[in-house]
Parts: C-alpha cells; sequence; structure tokens
C-alpha cells in the first residue's frame, strides 16, 4: 500500500527552510527539462537555465552548499557543474540515499539542515529524510504529494532558481542579494 505524506503549508516550509545549510539537486527533470537529447554520434546533451546557474551562485554566497547526485554521467553536466563551482557532485549514483551519505561523512550535517529538489521516484528517498524535501512542478504526482514544498515552475525552467530564492527568502538572504544589483 502506497502511503502520501500530507503537503504541508507555504510557512510551515519556510519555517524548515531556515537552518538549511546544504541544498542537495537532482539533474534530470529539476536542472534540465528531463527530455534526453542524443547527437548521431551517441553523445548527450543538457539544455541548462540561466536563471538557475545564478540562483545556485547567489545561494552560495550566503554560505549554504550545494551538492548534485545524479544517476547519469555527461560530460555537459560536468562542465556545468564546474562553472558553477559546485564541489559536492555524485554522478552515476542511483542509489541516492547512500550518495548522500558519503556527502554527509564530509559535511556534518544534521538531516534537517539539508533541502533536497527532485521529480521522480529515485530521488524520494532523500525528500522523505531530508529536513526540507522540495519537488519541481512537472515532478511525478507521487512524488510532489511526499514533498514539503513544490515549485511553481518545471524543471529546466527556472525550478532551481525559485527554490533558492524560496530558501534565501526564508533565511532573510534574498532581498539583500537582490539589492546588490539596485545599488
Amino acid at each position: 500500500m502506497i502511503t502520501v505524506q500530507q503537503n504541508q503549508s507555504k510557512a510551515e516550509a519556510l519555517k524548515k527552510a531556515k537552518i538549511i545549510k546544504l541544498l542537495v539537486l537532482d539533474v534530470d527533470g529539476v536542472l534540465t527539462d528531463g527530455k534526453l537529447y542524443f547527437t548521431p554520434q551517441g553523445e548527450t546533451m543538457k539544455v541548462f537555465n540561466s536563471l538557475d546557474g545564478h540562483g545556485i551562485k547567489m545561494l552560495r554566497t550566503t554560505g549554504i552548499e550545494v551538492a548534485i547526485i545524479t544517476g547519469r554521467i555527461t560530460e555537459a553536466l560536468d562542465q556545468r557543474v564546474t562553472n558553477l563551482g559546485i564541489k559536492y557532485y555524485y554522478r552515476g549514483r542511483e542509489d541516492k540515499i547512500n550518495a548522500l551519505n558519503e556527502l554527509l561523512e564530509i559535511l556534518p550535517l544534521k538531516d534537517t539542515e539539508i533541502a533536497h529538489l527532485g521529480d521522480d521516484l529515485p530521488d524520494l528517498p532523500v525528500i522523505r529524510r531530508v529536513g526540507l524535501g522540495m519537488a519541481v512542478a512537472n515532478a511525478y504526482d507521487f512524488v510532489k504529494q511526499n514533498a514539503d514544498w513544490c515549485t511553481r515552475a518545471s524543471g529546466g525552467d527556472g525550478a532551481v532558481r525559485e527554490a533558492c530564492d524560496f530558501i534565501m527568502e526564508a533565511q532573510g538572504t534574498l532581498q539583500p542579494a537582490v539589492d546588490k544589483y539596485l545599488t
């Protein structure tokens, strides 16, 4: 029997977001639209949203670390991770809980200090374990039902930026980050 957790209110999710120190991201369907593009040579192509990249950079300037745990291995993603300066990158990892456990050996954080943004069943164990489990708007319905909060944007279409802004809003760092561009 499948049990479904009731989604929490935005106020409850904001309360959880106040203590986040690490945002863990999935890739396909979160940082990308989830579609798989292949060249005639069989290479995988990825399309990333620049809003997501800037959101990650802004979040990192507030002291919150960002990690990626993904089941795929692609050169395009390797380049994107390098460009964004993300230090914690676990690729080719279908078992995301084990990857998270390895990460927590490096970053001794409590589960309540971690947020995860995902879209499909492989993300579900992490979403249910961490302090703030989040899903993108176009996530698999069961994943959304088990998340604390869902973005309005779809994966690959600014959902990561929305999650970064949500955490920064909860921690009072969003407006000061935006103000830097106004002066």
